[in-house]
Protein backbone atom coordinates (compact mmCIF):
# COMPACT_ATOMS: atom_id res chain seq x y z
CA UNK A 1 0.00 0.00 0.00
CA UNK A 2 2.80 2.19 0.73
CA UNK A 3 4.46 1.72 -2.92
CA UNK A 4 0.64 2.06 -4.70
CA UNK A 5 1.00 5.31 -2.51
CA UNK A 6 4.15 6.29 -3.68
CA UNK A 7 3.24 5.58 -7.63
CA UNK A 8 0.44 7.55 -6.80
CA UNK A 9 2.06 10.56 -6.04
CA UNK A 10 4.74 10.29 -9.06
CA UNK A 11 1.33 9.79 -11.34
CA UNK A 12 2.32 5.97 -12.66
CA UNK A 13 -0.45 4.57 -10.53
CA UNK A 14 -1.83 1.26 -11.71
CA UNK A 15 -5.92 1.39 -11.70
CA UNK A 16 -5.71 -0.69 -8.75
CA UNK A 17 -3.00 -3.00 -6.65
CA UNK A 18 -4.53 -6.97 -6.73
CA UNK A 19 -3.21 -8.78 -3.02
CA UNK A 20 -3.57 -11.89 -2.54
CA UNK A 21 -5.41 -12.81 0.68
CA UNK A 22 -4.63 -16.63 2.05
CA UNK A 23 -6.76 -18.39 3.96
CA UNK A 24 -5.58 -18.35 7.16
CA UNK A 25 -5.22 -14.36 6.81
CA UNK A 26 -9.07 -14.20 5.92
CA UNK A 27 -10.80 -16.47 8.73
CA UNK A 28 -8.60 -14.40 11.10
CA UNK A 29 -10.51 -12.37 13.56
CA UNK A 30 -10.48 -8.69 12.61
CA UNK A 31 -9.26 -9.28 9.58
CA UNK A 32 -11.52 -6.87 7.43
CA UNK A 33 -10.23 -4.32 10.36
CA UNK A 34 -6.73 -4.88 10.13
CA UNK A 35 -6.95 -4.04 6.38
CA UNK A 36 -8.93 -0.97 6.85
CA UNK A 37 -6.44 0.53 9.28
CA UNK A 38 -3.56 -0.78 7.14
CA UNK A 39 -5.51 1.11 4.38
CA UNK A 40 -6.17 4.42 6.35
CA UNK A 41 -2.55 4.72 7.86
CA UNK A 42 -1.55 4.78 4.29
CA UNK A 43 -4.27 6.76 2.86
CA UNK A 44 -4.64 4.53 0.38
CA UNK A 45 -8.27 4.12 -0.92
CA UNK A 46 -10.48 0.98 -0.73
CA UNK A 47 -11.46 1.47 -4.53
CA UNK A 48 -7.97 1.55 -5.43
CA UNK A 49 -7.62 -2.57 -3.68
CA UNK A 50 -8.25 -5.57 -5.40
CA UNK A 51 -8.25 -8.59 -2.80
CA UNK A 52 -7.17 -12.11 -4.23
CA UNK A 53 -9.09 -15.13 -2.65
CA UNK A 54 -8.80 -18.69 -3.82
CA UNK A 55 -12.13 -20.78 -4.23
CA UNK A 56 -10.66 -23.51 -1.93
CA UNK A 57 -11.11 -21.58 1.15
CA UNK A 58 -13.57 -19.74 0.68
CA UNK A 59 -15.78 -23.02 0.30
CA UNK A 60 -14.62 -24.39 3.93
CA UNK A 61 -17.12 -22.19 5.22
CA UNK A 62 -19.49 -20.25 3.06
CA UNK A 63 -21.62 -18.09 5.21
CA UNK A 64 -18.45 -16.94 7.08
CA UNK A 65 -17.20 -16.36 3.67
CA UNK A 66 -20.36 -14.87 2.26
CA UNK A 67 -20.48 -12.37 5.30
CA UNK A 68 -16.60 -11.34 5.41
CA UNK A 69 -17.15 -10.54 1.48
CA UNK A 70 -19.78 -8.60 1.74
CA UNK A 71 -18.52 -6.58 4.79
CA UNK A 72 -15.45 -6.31 2.21
CA UNK A 73 -17.67 -5.37 -0.21
CA UNK A 74 -19.15 -2.49 1.53
CA UNK A 75 -16.44 -1.17 2.45
CA UNK A 76 -15.51 -0.53 -1.11
CA UNK A 77 -12.73 -3.30 -1.85
CA UNK A 78 -13.17 -5.18 -5.35
CA UNK A 79 -12.63 -8.79 -4.92
CA UNK A 80 -11.85 -11.46 -7.23
CA UNK A 81 -11.57 -15.45 -7.18
CA UNK A 82 -7.93 -16.60 -7.95
CA UNK A 83 -7.50 -20.40 -9.30
CA UNK A 84 -11.30 -20.71 -10.64
CA UNK A 85 -11.86 -23.55 -11.83
CA UNK A 86 -9.37 -25.70 -9.80
CA UNK A 87 -12.07 -26.00 -6.47
CA UNK A 88 -14.49 -27.36 -5.88
CA UNK A 89 -17.04 -24.59 -5.76
CA UNK A 90 -20.92 -24.43 -6.24
CA UNK A 91 -22.32 -22.47 -9.04
CA UNK A 92 -24.94 -21.94 -6.88
CA UNK A 93 -22.24 -19.84 -4.34
CA UNK A 94 -20.63 -17.87 -7.41
CA UNK A 95 -23.98 -16.30 -7.77
CA UNK A 96 -23.75 -15.49 -3.68
CA UNK A 97 -20.31 -14.14 -3.48
CA UNK A 98 -19.97 -10.57 -4.07
CA UNK A 99 -17.31 -11.03 -6.28
CA UNK A 100 -16.22 -8.67 -8.99
CA UNK A 101 -13.67 -10.81 -10.70
CA UNK A 102 -12.92 -14.70 -11.94
CA UNK A 103 -9.41 -15.29 -12.72
CA UNK A 104 -8.95 -18.78 -14.98
CA UNK A 105 -6.48 -20.78 -13.73
CA UNK A 106 -3.50 -21.56 -15.35
CA UNK A 107 -3.89 -25.19 -16.01
CA UNK A 108 -6.74 -24.54 -18.08
CA UNK A 109 -4.88 -21.84 -20.34
CA UNK A 110 -1.95 -23.76 -20.91
CA UNK A 111 -2.94 -26.00 -23.45
CA UNK A 112 -5.80 -23.82 -24.71
CA UNK A 113 -4.64 -23.67 -28.28
CA UNK A 114 -4.95 -28.29 -28.41
CA UNK A 115 -7.05 -29.12 -26.00
CA UNK A 116 -10.84 -28.63 -26.73
CA UNK A 117 -12.11 -29.53 -23.60
CA UNK A 118 -9.55 -26.59 -21.87
CA UNK A 119 -11.13 -24.69 -24.61
CA UNK A 120 -14.46 -25.55 -23.61
CA UNK A 121 -14.04 -25.22 -20.21
CA UNK A 122 -12.21 -21.47 -20.30
CA UNK A 123 -15.18 -20.32 -23.32
CA UNK A 124 -17.92 -21.50 -20.33
CA UNK A 125 -16.33 -19.70 -17.63
CA UNK A 126 -16.28 -16.33 -19.51
CA UNK A 127 -20.09 -16.83 -20.73
CA UNK A 128 -20.88 -17.46 -17.50
CA UNK A 129 -19.14 -15.25 -15.73
CA UNK A 130 -19.88 -12.26 -18.37
CA UNK A 131 -23.36 -13.42 -17.65
CA UNK A 132 -23.23 -13.17 -14.01
CA UNK A 133 -21.51 -9.04 -14.63
CA UNK A 134 -18.35 -10.59 -13.46
CA UNK A 135 -15.26 -9.55 -15.04
CA UNK A 136 -12.82 -12.56 -16.42
CA UNK A 137 -8.98 -12.36 -15.98
CA UNK A 138 -6.94 -15.23 -17.73
CA UNK A 139 -3.70 -16.23 -16.07
CA UNK A 140 -0.51 -17.60 -17.10
CA UNK A 141 -0.84 -16.67 -20.64
CA UNK A 142 2.62 -17.06 -22.53
CA UNK A 143 2.02 -17.48 -25.99
CA UNK A 144 0.64 -15.46 -28.51
CA UNK A 145 -2.07 -17.95 -29.85
CA UNK A 146 -3.41 -18.05 -26.37
CA UNK A 147 -3.62 -14.80 -26.00
CA UNK A 148 -5.69 -14.02 -29.84
CA UNK A 149 -7.87 -17.02 -28.47
CA UNK A 150 -9.07 -15.41 -25.42
CA UNK A 151 -9.63 -12.20 -26.88
CA UNK A 152 -11.88 -14.17 -29.64
CA UNK A 153 -14.03 -15.60 -26.89
CA UNK A 154 -13.94 -11.57 -25.14
CA UNK A 155 -12.09 -12.37 -22.22
CA UNK A 156 -11.34 -9.08 -20.09
CA UNK A 157 -7.96 -8.91 -18.94
CA UNK A 158 -5.14 -11.20 -19.98
CA UNK A 159 -2.09 -11.39 -17.89
CA UNK A 160 1.11 -13.90 -18.06
CA UNK A 161 5.00 -14.11 -19.19
CA UNK A 162 3.31 -13.34 -22.38
CA UNK A 163 3.59 -9.32 -21.42
CA UNK A 164 5.72 -9.79 -18.87
CA UNK A 165 8.20 -11.91 -16.41
CA UNK A 166 7.87 -11.13 -12.52
CA UNK A 167 9.02 -7.77 -11.71
CA UNK A 168 10.56 -6.69 -8.42
CA UNK A 169 9.61 -2.92 -7.04
CA UNK A 170 12.04 -1.38 -8.51
CA UNK A 171 11.94 -2.80 -12.16
CA UNK A 172 8.08 -2.70 -11.74
CA UNK A 173 8.20 1.46 -11.17
CA UNK A 174 10.52 1.76 -14.30
CA UNK A 175 7.73 -0.45 -16.45
CA UNK A 176 5.32 1.88 -14.74
CA UNK A 177 7.60 5.13 -16.21
CA UNK A 178 7.98 3.73 -19.37
CA UNK A 179 4.29 2.71 -20.02
CA UNK A 180 3.60 6.20 -18.95
CA UNK A 181 5.59 7.93 -21.02
CA UNK A 182 4.31 5.89 -24.32
CA UNK A 183 0.55 6.91 -23.19
CA UNK A 184 1.60 10.57 -23.21
CA UNK A 185 2.89 10.22 -26.81
CA UNK A 186 -0.24 8.78 -27.75
CA UNK A 187 -2.56 11.31 -26.31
Amino acid sequence: CLQYKRWQNAGIAPPYLAINVSGRQFKMEGFSQSVIKILQETQTSTENVELELTESFLMDDQEFAINTLTELKQQGFKLSIDDFGTGYSSLSYLKKFPIDRLKIDRSFIQDLENNREDYAIVRAIIELAHTLNIIVIAEGVEEEGQRDILEELNCDIIQGFYYSKPLDGVAFTLYLQQSRSKTRLVE
